[in-house]
């Protein structure tokens, strides 16, 4: 992703949030219902993923079609990893 004054400012709101309710409030303002799906969905495919779940799993788990788990499997790297580290840490 191209980094941008935009995004900077984005990212520097969404790092003020502290609990999962404040997600929901500022979210909820920032994003239609159906954006926020699609990027929980992504990434619950990702964390699927990456415990080697199979793509028919996947699909019937999430409702994900084949091409979006496909795209996500191409796209975890650095910034996913960096979370589900963090998350594991948090266990």
């Amino acid at each position: 992703m191209q980094k941008s004054d935009f995004a900077d400012q984005f990212f520097e709101a969404v790092l003020t949030l502290k609990t999962p309710e404040e997600c929901y409030k500022f979210f909820g303002d920032a994003c239609t219902p159906k954006e926020i799906q699609a990027i929980a969905q992504r990434f619950v495919v990702a964390k699927m993923l990456k415990d080697n779940r199979v793509y028919n799993e996947i699909v019937e788990q999430t409702g994900a079609s084949t091409a979006t788990i496909s795209r996500v499997n191409r796209s975890i790297n650095e910034g996913y990893e960096l979370v589900f580290k963090r998350l594991d840490k948090n266990k």
